[in-house]
C-alpha cells in the first residue's frame, strides 16, 4: 500500500485545519531559509504538526505535547505499533458496521465500549483503539472528561463512520518517525528547544460565554490563570530569543469591553481573523466568527513569497 499524506487521524473541536492559510501567512521567515525545530505544546489532533511536516523540508525535528494522555497514547501507539492498532480498529468496525439497523444494540456496544474505556485496564493498544473509535462514534467528534476524567460524551448520529482509516494511519506513523511525542505540562517542552526553534501554540480556548466551554478534555480546568500562566511562558520564550505563535478565541467579539488577550498580550502582535465553529448542539449557532493569532514577531518579518 502506497503511503500518502498524513492527515490529523480525529475529529477533534477547535482542529485548525480550517487556518492554516492564515497561519502559513503569519509564520516567521527564519522557518523558511535555515534548519529549525518545530515545537507544539498542545498537540490535539496534529492538523498543523501534519502541515508542517509535509511543507517545510527544512524542519529538522518536531516536539509535540499534550496534557491528555489517553491522547499521547494513541500517538504513540500511531508512531510505534500502527499495524497492530489496524487489525484492532478492524474488528471494532465491523462489529459497529453489522449492527447497522439495530438501534438498541448499536447504542448498547457503544456505551460499553466507552464503559471499557473508562476502566483504562486495556493494555495500551487496546485502549489507543477505543480512544479513536469513540472519537469517530461519539457525538460531533467531541473529547470531554469530567473530573474524575471519565470520558462521557454521548453517541453520535453516524451510520457507517470510518473507524478504521488504515492508509490514513500509516501515513501518520511514517510522519511521527521524526517526531519526539512527550505528555504533560507544556513548559516542559523548552527543554527540547534548539537554537532555531518555532513554538505554535493551540491551548483549551477562553469561553466565548458560560454554555460554550466544550474544551474539558483534561480534568483540570484551563481557567484565566492558566491563560496567564501561558502568557507568562511566552515571555520566557521571547527573552530567550524564540519565535511563537498562538491562537486563541476573540472574546471581543462577543464583549467589546472584554479586552483580556489584548491586555495580556499587549507587547506582542495581535491579528484577528476568520475562522467557523462547527462544535455546537444547536446548527443555527455554528459559524463564522474571529480567532486571534498572536506572535512575538511583526508581520513584516513573515514568511515572504519566494
Amino acid at each position: 500500500m502506497k503511503i500518502g499524506i498524513a492527515k490529523p487521524f480525529l475529529k477533534w473541536a477547535g482542529g485548525k485545519t480550517q487556518l492554516i492559510n492564515e497561519i502559513e501567512r503569519s509564520l516567521p521567515f527564519e522557518i523558511t531559509n535555515k534548519k529549525f525545530t518545530y515545537v507544539e505544546p498542545f498537540v490535539g489532533s496534529g492538523a498543523i504538526l501534519f502541515w508542517m511536516l509535509d511543507n517545510f523540508p527544512k524542519l529538522e525535528k518536531a516536539v509535540i505535547n499534550d496534557i491528555n494522555a489517553d491522547l499521547i497514547n494513541t500517538y504513540r501507539i500511531i508512531a510505534s505499533k500502527p499495524k497492530e492498532l489496524i487489525s484492532i480498529l478492524q474488528i471494532l468496525q465491523n462489529e459497529y458496521h453489522n449492527l447497522d439497523g439495530k438501534d438498541e444494540e448499536k447504542k448498547e456496544y457503544y456505551y460499553k465500549k466507552r464503559e471499557l474505556y473508562n476502566t483504562r485496564k486495556e493494555e495500551q493498544s487496546g485502549q489507543a483503539a477505543l480512544f479513536i473509535f469513540l472519537n469517530r462514534t461519539c457525538f460531533n467528534g467531541l473529547y470531554r472528561v469530567n473530573k474524575s476524567n471519565g470520558y462521557n460524551v454521548p453517541m453520535g448520529s453516524y451510520k457507517k463512520p470510518t473507524i478504521c482509516d488504515e492508509q490514513n494511519i500509516l501515513a501518520v506513523s511514517d510522519a511521527l518517525q521524526k517526531v519526539e511525542i512527550l505528555c504533560g505540562d507544556y513548559e516542559e517542552t523548552l527543554k527540547e528547544a534548539t537554537t532555531n526553534s518555532f513554538f505554535y501554540f493551540d491551548p483549551p480556548y477562553k469561553p466565548l460565554s458560560n454554555t460554550s466551554s466544550f474544551n474539558s478534555y483534561a480534568k483540570d480546568e484551563f481557567n484565566d490563570e492558566e491563560q496567564i500562566r501561558l502568557r507568562n511562558f511566552c515571555s520566557k520564550l521571547e527573552k530567550q530569543g524564540h519565535k511563537w505563535m498562538l491562537s486563541n478565541s476573540d472574546v471581543k467579539g462577543k464583549d467589546t469591553n472584554d479586552n483580556f488577550f489584548d491586555e495580556i498580550y499587549s507587547e506582542f502582535s495581535i491579528s484577528r481573523v476568520k475562522a467557523r465553529r462547527s462544535i455546537n448542539a444547536n446548527p443555527e449557532k455554528r459559524g463564522e466568527l474571529n480567532e486571534l493569532l498572536i506572535t512575538n514577531y511583526n508581520y513584516e518579518q513573515a514568511l515572504q513569497p519566494a
